[in-house]
């Protein structure tokens, strides 16, 4: 098991490398000369040149590279080119939680809603309730973010008068406040994983509830809470964990949609508007933190499957 941990961790370290380069590769190709969005338009020429100069901008792109990814490994993602232009880190620093508590409150709610559906669904299957679900999360699935989100609004906050649409408070302010006022951007994110959930959860539990130490043990009389608690739930997880391994980082990603929809200051916020001033060191550390985080929750998922399925074990072995 150690070794599986080792070869992963090196694997690990090879796709952030990778990513990191694409990164830095997509970044630098966005066109547009960078010292214009730290100088503005109509300076002259040589001042141009000076900026360029002194940012490196005209290094070859593998010593630029090199020089973005010893900071980057050092903690130091650069310094912003627009004003007040002060470290990406600080920045990133800042809007990272907002984004980070969305996803985990989106993820968490997404599971609290799935895992009682999906296995109400497979202990009833072919129930009405069971077909009702089914076309409830066929209806989430086909209706985009961005759109739930503004239905939301418009019942929720505009109609209902429930919740704020643009405020945030810090949980270092007020944990209650904050709280409040993240909930619904939070159920925004959590509807696209809700629904997935719930379908790949109760397809699994139908077929672990057809196996036969489940008939084995329902013919013991076992209840069926304990069945489905007990023994159909962790072999039918798998699918889920890996599901949830996936969306964590796409559940960061999807925070750009819901941060401008709800006008919070988090990493979908930072991106978005260092995309639109021309900030290319922003825009890449902000892209290589998301990337980061994606590619390590995967990899802990994946490495955690030897501790939960003991099959993972011995295929290592």
């Amino acid at each position: 098991m150690a070794r599986t941990m080792i070869e992963k961790m090196i694997e690990l370290v090879v796709v952030l490398f990778i990513v990191s380069l694409g990164t830095f590769a997509l970044v630098s190709l966005i066109p547009g000369d960078p010292s214009v969005a730290v100088l503005g338009e109509g300076r002259a020429p040589e001042e141009y040149a000076q900026v360029r100069e002194e940012m490196g901008l005209d290094d070859p792109f593998l010593t630029r590279y090199w020089g973005w990814l010893s900071g980057a490994l050092q903690g130091d993602l650069g310094q912003s080119m627009v004003p007040p232009q002060g470290a990406v880190t600080d920045s990133i620093g800042t809007a990272l939680p907002v984004s980070v508590q969305l996803a985990l409150m989106g993820l968490v709610i997404a599971l609290v809603v799935s895992v009682p559906l999906a296995m109400y669904s497979a202990r009833h299957q072919g129930g009405w309730i069971d077909r009702m679900i089914s076309a409830g999360t066929f209806g989430i699935l086909s209706i985009p973010s961005f759109l739930a989100g503004l239905l939301l609004i418009m019942v929720m906050v505009n109609y209902l008068g429930w919740f704020p649409r643009s405020q945030w408070v810090r949980i270092s302010e007020d944990l209650g406040q904050n709280l409040y006022h993240a909930f619904l951007p939070a159920l925004t994110i959590s509807l696209l994983e809700m629904a997935m959930f719930t379908r790949i959860l109760r397809s699994d539990l139908v077929t672990t509830l057809k196996e036969n130490f489940i008939l084995v043990a329902k013919a013991k009389g076992m209840s069926n809470a304990r069945l489905l608690f007990s023994d159909a739930l962790r072999p039918s997880s798998f699918s889920l964990i890996t599901m949830i391994g996936v969306v964590i980082g796409s559940m960061i990603g999807s925070t750009v949609i819901v941060e401008t929809l709800f006008s919070l200051p988090g990493m979908g916020s930072l991106i978005v508007r260092a995309a639109q001033q021309g900030d290319i060191p922003m825009v890449q550390g902000a892209v290589l933190v998301i990337a980061a985080i994606y590619v390590i929750a995967n990899g802990v998922i994946d490495i955690s499957y030897g501790y939960l399925d003991p099959r993972s074990r011995r295929a290592h072995v």
